[in-house]
């Protein structure tokens, strides 16, 4: 079951980020795998914050105070 739920999350950050979306994690870069790899598991849910420019438009996501569970 996480497998399939961190193969879907990778697959959307890698989405956001070929549209030139900054990913981090932790505050530093990140790949979708490295994201995807520490955020899902079975005790939380993580939620990104979404940083957009001047005019709305998102150039960030990221991943701050998360668990490694794994």
């Amino acid at each position: 079951m996480h497998e399939t739920e961190e193969r879907s999350l990778k697959k959307k950050l890698e989405i956001i980020s070929s549209s030139g979306v900054c990913l981090f994690l932790e505050g530093q870069p990140a790949t979708p795998e490295q994201i995807a790899d520490c955020c899902v598991c079975e005790e939380s849910v993580y939620m990104a914050d979404y940083v957009m420019d001047e005019t709305g438009t998102l150039k960030e996501l990221r991943y701050d105070r998360v668990t490694h569970w794994k």
